[in-house]
């Protein structure tokens, strides 16, 4: 009985550092124990059920604080220079990402366009959200600091935010196309034949 050949382990290459991953994680996982503990605070139906708010609140807070604390610190002892070559490459949005955005098929580097907008909308978000909460916070404690608006401003925040983490989800998760890019933010690395079909241009400059 004639044996059958095995196939080949597929390559392996790498795409995302310890710094880019570090930043990652630290950003999602503070951000998904603001976004629970928020959502209790907001929902009426929520607090009702966990009815222990002012434990709630006071896990928001510190994880805010903590969180904060985080990302400066990797950002201050981390691949500075590899984290500033994927920033220019995020704002960066040129013809090939203009027509993807678009629903079109076009090379894509390290970084699709969808990508690169939703890393500019985080980061965006992320400011937005400690700028508020911090003025939440001062502002219970002194309320020459308490100004209108800033609660709708965090709550919109959260609400988008919810919008924007379902699809992020939905892609990194599910959709069979795109989840493998999860290994990239896990072990660091992706298969090469991946990589080839949906972020061509990167391939090739590495090459």
């Amino acid at each position: 009985m004639a044996r059958t050949a095995s196939l080949p382990e597929p390559r392996l290459i790498p795409r995302f550092g310890r710094t880019e991953r570090a930043l990652h994680w630290a950003h999602a996982s503070g951000f998904l124990v603001m976004l629970a503990t928020g959502l209790i605070l907001y929902l009426p139906a929520l607090s009702e059920v966990v009815a222990r708010r002012n434990l709630v609140k006071n896990v928001h807070l510190w994880t805010a604080a903590v969180w904060a604390v985080a990302l400066v610190a990797i950002l201050a002892l981390g691949d500075r220079r590899r984290l500033a070559d994927d920033w220019r490459e995020i704002e960066s949005i040129d013809r090939d990402d203009r027509r993807w955005l678009t629903g079109r098929r076009s090379p894509q580097g390290r970084f699709n366009a969808g990508q690169k907008v939703n890393a500019i909308l985080t980061a965006a978000f992320a400011v937005l959200f400690a700028v508020s909460g911090f003025f939440l916070w001062l502002g219970e404690r002194d309320h020459r600091f308490l100004f209108d608006g800033t609660g709708t401003v965090h709550e919109a925040l959260t609400l988008a935010s919810v919008v924007l983490l379902a699809g992020h989800l939905y892609l990194a998760l599910i959709h069979p196309s795109t989840r493998h890019a999860l290994r990239g933010m896990t072990t660091g690395e992706v298969r090469e034949d991946w990589a080839r079909r949906h972020h061509a241009k990167w391939v090739e400059r590495e090459r």
